[in-house]
């Protein structure tokens, strides 16, 4: 790959002024990327420590810089997420810096609302979403530039993972009661206080080797799609290192700011949990997670969580679950792809208009 890879990005300084325009958009782009996985961080929080500082395994303050510096390290597992993000949503020549920046503008702004609300949206649902209605208007051939079996791929993976988590999470709630049934309540408590801490950060690990990946494979795409435009030669799809850190650090950054009306809704409002509650969801959801980070599926950190705790809801009684809550976060998991897809064609439309 030309310098723009290899080298720092602030280091690659073009000659020919009209290319200037397109480097310091895409440096742009870049900014924004770094921005929605910093929002990601801080939005997704909740997932990897909802569950211990409601059954108050963990103080809040650990359970965020725990999080924070597990997040950063398990961005650093694989790439196949990323290559999957970069690849298999559309044709690489619509996943324009322009496209990109419009589908992380559309995240973006969900992510904030969603958040405000203090509702457990899912940041892939947003991004892929983007992705898909700005790669529509950026490509001459609108949805023609759509790999429809990536996307479906993709999309079934997003929806089937929260019910893995929930079948999972039923069966060790059911396991651990029969493992723990001659053991005095105490000395469970007791002991699955510290498992749950062991399983908070297998989540917080496996949630960073997931979703800092969408953002690797945005940037990824953008500049693959910049330097095809400028070379007018094709490049494989190989997501550099600096783009590794830097996705890490944001996404760890992010999470260390934490997402406190997110966690009231994942741990204290849905489902009433004791300590061997939350590590069965725990455990559950980070098993999910890890293992569709090592075959290259994007999943939602939140509906894997969500999931995970409604099974372990269920696993007490149906109605432990507070389904209304639950409904709620749902009717948003349907909205958020319809709705950011429009959101990006949209700013896609504005920002090619003024010809950035």
């Amino acid at each position: 790959m030309p310098d723009l890879i290899h080298l720092p990005l602030l280091a690659a300084v073009s000659a020919n002024s009209g290319e200037s325009v397109s480097l310091a958009f895409l440096i742009l782009t870049i900014l924004v990327a770094v921005a929605f996985d910093f929002t990601n961080g801080f939005h997704d929080t909740a997932n990897a420590i909802a569950t211990s500082v409601s059954t108050r395994v963990l103080s809040p303050r650990v359970a965020i810089v725990m999080a924070a510096f597990l997040n950063f390290l398990g961005a650093f597992i694989s790439t196949q997420v990323a290559k999957t993000i970069g690849t298999d949503v559309a044709e690489p020549s619509a996943l324009t810096p322009i496209a990109v920046m419009a589908a992380l503008l559309a995240a973006i702004v969900w992510n904030l609302l969603t958040w405000y609300v203090g509702l457990p949206s899912s940041s892939s649902h947003a991004l892929i979403g983007g992705l898909v209605g700005a790669a529509v208007i950026a490509s001459p051939l609108h949805f023609g530039a759509l790999k429809l079996d990536g996307i479906m791929k993709i999309v079934l993976s997003l929806i089937l993972s929260p019910a893995i988590g929930l079948v999972i999470a039923y069966a060790l709630g059911i396991a651990l009661l029969w493992i723990f049934r001659t053991t005095s309540p105490h000395h469970v408590t007791s002991i699955s206080r510290w498992l749950q801490r062991v399983s908070a950060a297998f989540v917080a690990f496996s949630h960073g080797s997931n979703d800092a990946q969408k953002t690797m494979g945005v940037i990824t795409a953008a500049i693959i799609s910049y330097e095809a435009a400028t070379t007018a030669t094709a490049q494989s799809f190989v997501v550099p290192t600096w783009v590794i850190a830097l996705s890490a650090t944001a996404m760890a950054l992010g999470t260390s700011f934490g997402g406190w009306r997110i966690i009231r809704t994942m741990g204290m409002r849905m489902v009433k949990m004791r300590p061997v509650d939350g590590f069965a969801a725990q455990t559950a959801a980070a098993s999910v997670i890890l293992a569709a980070s090592h075959i290259g599926l994007p999943v939602s950190t939140t509906h894997v969580i969500a999931g995970s705790v409604m099974g372990v809801g269920a696993r007490q009684r149906l109605s432990a679950v507070r389904w209304g809550v639950a409904g709620n976060m749902v009717v948003a998991w349907i909205l958020t792809g319809p709705i950011t897809a429009i959101i990006a064609a949209v700013f896609c439309l504005v920002l090619q208009m003024v010809k950035l």
